[in-house]
């Protein structure tokens, strides 16, 4: 008897024919980060809510065009002073309120709402600029004590120093010497502007150098500038070429953090009296002009205090996400 062969099944060519299994390409690390970063929950809802305040604060405008500085006079000052928000008329049928100002106006007739909107413009854009500044003499100093053993004490113990310094006190302070000047040659809301942001990101650099100096020591004893010396790289490129883009992640983290401690302190400025003159709206302005009123319009207060929350807590989110997703070690966790 003949031996039978098995059939060969019909379903396809035999895996020993089969051409090479297609590899996927490979991933960047912008895309790896992007995908670490988009798991992140409480990054994802910072990074929203943010975006959602800045477009409201400075797109917010071209939508409801209503000057946060204009004053009514005569019967309209009377009729559109001390308006209540709107929601107020569903708990309180007496209360004063005016379908056209849905947030209320305050004791002088101005709207709240585009109060609100202003006073954002304005703190969002002195939290981003008194950061960047911080941000780069904190990176300068950290950069240079870390890569020079020769300024590593001197920065250092000038960043002891001002981490000693009572930095609130220090601040107002300087305000009180400085505001007149800056004033008169700026304007007072110019001047104002350009104060606060300096005085700002003159006193938050220290921890951002402190990082950056760490982070430094630990890169310079690597094998890659180590070979970057021998074939005689200078120390400018070294820096700029193998030291920056790798210690970018705690930068970009320091950077996030910075945005929130500039907007509360330019709130605490505000509300103490030390910042923008009274007739020019700030969070921390709006705040404290709503503090003598608390009892009859708790939502004085309590509006823009709401604001500076979620502003600072969302940037405190994004900056958790950042850090998670730029950090090599427990990226993918």
């Amino acid at each position: 008897m003949t031996e039978q062969k098995a059939p060969v099944p019909a379903s396809g060519p035999v895996p020993s024919a089969a051409g090479p299994i297609p590899s996927k390409p490979p991933r960047s690390q912008w895309a790896d980060v992007w995908d670490q970063f988009r798991h992140h929950k409480g990054a994802m809802f910072g990074a929203f809510v943010f975006i959602f305040i800045v477009a409201g604060v400075y797109l917010g405008p071209l939508v409801w065009r209503v000057d946060p500085q204009f004053l009514p006079q005569g019967r309209d000052f009377l009729n559109l002073r001390d308006t209540r928000p709107i929601w107020v008329a569903l708990y309180d049928s007496g209360a004063k309120v005016n379908w056209a100002y849905p947030l209320g106006t305050d004791n002088l007739g101005r709207d709240t709402l585009a109060r609100l909107m202003f006073g954002g413009r304005v703190s969002i854009a002195v939290g981003l600029v008194a950061m960047l500044l911080s941000l780069l003499l904190g990176t300068l100093v950290g950069v240079l004590a870390g890569f020079s053993r020769k300024l590593d004490g001197p920065l250092m113990r000038l960043t002891d120093l001002f981490l000693a310094l009572p930095l609130l006190p220090l601040i107002l302070v300087a305000s009180l010497l400085f505001r007149e000047s800056l004033s008169a040659n700026f304007g007072p809301e110019g001047g104002i502007f350009i104060l606060v942001v300096l005085l700002i990101g003159i006193t938050s650099w220290m921890h951002t150098a402190r990082i950056v100096r760490g982070d430094v020591l630990a890169l310079k004893e690597r094998e890659f500038v180590l070979a970057a010396r021998s074939i005689g790289t200078s120390n400018s490129k070294i820096i700029l070429r193998h030291m920056l883009p790798n210690i970018l992640s705690p930068i970009m983290v320091s950077a996030t953090l910075g945005i929130a401690t500039a907007i509360i302190t330019a709130s605490a400025l505000s509300f103490l009296g030390f910042g923008f003159p009274p007739d020019f709206p700030t969070w921390g302005r709006l705040l404290n002009d709503g503090v003598d009123r608390l009892v009859s319009y708790p939502e004085r207060p309590i509006l823009p205090g709401i604001l500076i929350s979620l502003t600072v807590l969302s940037v405190n989110y994004l900056g958790d996400g950042l850090r998670d997703a730029l950090d090599p070690r427990i990226r993918g966790r």
